[in-house]
């Protein structure tokens, strides 16, 4: 027993030795348990879980409180609420932007590009911009039609700016709305209907009319038949976006009611192009009075304008 007991104490001066030369060392505990360490506690749980990571593209932490509920929400009355909707980086709008320019056949843009992170960023910038572009370009093709024709003055259209404005945020609010509460009711008709929410509905048809801002530019051409190519081009991209992202949630519903909705979707976004092409672009010419050049005899000389 007196050995035992020497040979303790001289463990523990070792050790007391050991510490006191390096006191940052860490020491443990055999009574202790070894705890596993959570990402890998978790990896070995999901094995799949490394892909849907790939998908998401989102950060360890975010993933974490969504999945288990624990990201708490502001209330809608103060201005960390909707600061939410615009927290996306350059790099997040610029994807979003290029996957409604260049749609991939058999993808949901919701769940390739919006994800858990619906904004309000990118679909307000670019109605405004669209807003500017179809307003400007508009102007400027009527300029450049009736120039060189004597009796034309030019006076810059300032209405079209709100007209326009008008059209586009009602188009970009109103029809997501209207599309958001139809498939609500039709989720309580149909159990396996899929529902998207109100903000990621807005975010795929804000980001959809995103093509429209250079075919408004290139709307200038004072050529119907190029005009009406590119509009036909333009709503063919944005159209499919529409169509890729709303036939999977209304497939599973009545078959002339899904085909209904899908129709409909594709008819309101035909009307909108058309529409601002018509408007803004297509004008009729106008029928300027002819001038009246007096004589030197005491006659006026009506010349006929060409």
């Amino acid at each position: 027993i007196t050995c035992l007991v020497m040979y303790l104490f001289a463990e523990f001066d070792d050790a007391a030795n050991l510490l006191a030369a390096n006191p940052d060392a860490t020491t443990i505990s055999i009574d202790e348990p070894v705890e596993i360490p959570k990402n890998q506690h978790g990896r070995l749980q999901e094995p799949g879980r490394e892909e849907d990571d790939e998908l998401l593209g989102t950060d360890d932490s975010d993933k974490t409180e969504l999945l288990a509920g624990q990201k708490k929400s502001a209330p809608f009355w103060t201005f960390e609420y909707y600061q939410t909707f615009f927290d996306v980086d350059t790099y997040q709008v610029l994807d979003r932007i290029k996957g409604s320019v260049f749609p991939v056949p058999g993808k949901n843009f919701v769940r390739l590009y919006i994800r858990s992170n619906p904004d309000l960023y990118g679909p307000f910038w670019i109605c405004a911009t669209l807003v500017f572009t179809i307003a400007v370009s508009g102007n400027l093709s009527n300029f450049f039609i009736h120039l060189g024709k004597p009796t034309y003055h030019y006076v810059p259209e300032f209405r079209k700016v709100s007209i326009a404005a008008t059209t586009i945020y009602a188009y970009a609010w109103l029809v997501p709305l209207a599309l958001w509460g139809f498939l609500m009711w039709r989720n309580s008709k149909v159990m396996n209907i899929v529902s998207y929410s109100f903000l990621e509905i807005v975010c795929v048809y804000g980001y959809s009319l995103f093509i429209y801002i250079p075919t408004a530019i290139l709307w200038i051409i004072p050529q119907k038949v190029v005009r009406w190519v590119l509009v036909m081009f333009s709503l063919c991209l944005s159209g499919s976006v529409l169509v890729m992202t709303f036939w999977p949630a209304v497939r599973d519903d009545n078959r002339r009611i899904a085909l209904a909705t899908v129709g409909t979707i594709v008819l309101l976004h035909a009307l909108l192009a058309v529409g601002c092409l018509a408007y803004f672009f297509d004008a009729p010419e106008l029928d300027f009075p002819a001038p009246i050049i007096p004589a030197h005899n005491g006659t006026t000389v009506i010349t006929k304008s060409q």
